[in-house]
């Protein structure tokens, strides 16, 4: 296994990643840019919003509020569980590496 091939996501999922993009944007303009970091029980709460847009797409495509496509919320909200896991993970690891030094 080499190096992530990171131009084939980009060249093979241009639309989805546009639409996050737009989710991103939006959620930006709302809050504040990266704010999602810094909410109280972030995992637990972009965990539910995943599962309610994924049934609210099942309902209606669009998001009323947003006016984007559930799934691309969902997306959003899978990135967001996924990165928060990953720095989890990363941070357990240099703490475990630190204090066998």
């Amino acid at each position: 296994f080499g190096k992530p091939k990171v131009d084939l996501m980009l060249r093979d999922f241009p639309r989805a990643l546009m639409a996050v993009a737009e989710v991103t944007t939006y959620g930006a303009e709302k809050y504040c840019a990266s704010g999602w970091v810094y909410v109280p029980q972030a995992l637990d709460r972009y965990s539910e919003a995943k599962a309610r847009h994924m049934m609210k797409g099942h309902l209606n495509e669009t998001d009323e509020e947003s006016g984007f496509l559930h799934a691309a919320h969902e997306a959003w909200n899978c990135l967001a569980v996924l990165e928060l896991k990953l720095r989890e993970k990363e941070t357990n690891h240099e703490r475990d590496t630190n204090s066998e030094g």
